[in-house]
């Protein structure tokens, strides 16, 4: 199952849909916690000790969250090679299984060439951060159509 929904709707969304119709079904989280009620760039209604993908998971308890595809734009998520070259995407949660099933999917489904494991679901804090700095590349780029390669 995949939460596409708004940030600031996605729990609501969720309770609609059932805790019981999400138990123990992987949950792949790409909402991002934007709040535009001063303008742009927006802020992060939720961020540092906390994140959006976390509160989902404590509301879901029996749910497999995995946070990803939430640091690029929309036709990205699904056609990675928009952009030329290898680039990065994250996933975080607290089951092994589910973002080893995730990461199947980004591979093979949708053509992710390098998909990084940064941990637990408290992750999903830095994949949300990100948010801040891709806006500002946006802005002065001009284009949806950026990410980053992560360099050893």
């Amino acid at each position: 199952m995949f939460n596409c929904t708004s940030g600031g709707a996605s729990l609501q969304a969720l309770k609609s849909a059932g805790a019981k119709n999400l138990e123990g079904k992987v949950l792949v989280d790409v909402s991002n916690p934007l709040d535009f009620s001063k303008g742009m760039p927006p802020t992060l209604a939720v961020c540092n000790t906390d994140s959006l993908g976390e509160q989902i998971q404590r509301a879901f308890p029996m749910a497999k969250v995995v946070k990803t595809l939430n640091t690029v734009t929309a036709g990205l998520m699904a056609e990675p090679s928009t952009i030329p070259g290898v680039h990065t995407m994250f996933v975080s949660g607290n089951d092994e299984s589910a973002k080893a099933e995730v990461i199947n999917i980004l591979k093979t489904g949708f053509g992710w060439k390098e998909v990084i494991d940064i941990g637990d679901i408290t992750g999903a804090r830095a994949q949300e951060m990100y948010l801040a700095l891709w806006v500002r590349l946006y802005g002065k780029l001009q284009t949806p159509n950026l990410n980053v390669h992560v360099v050893r």
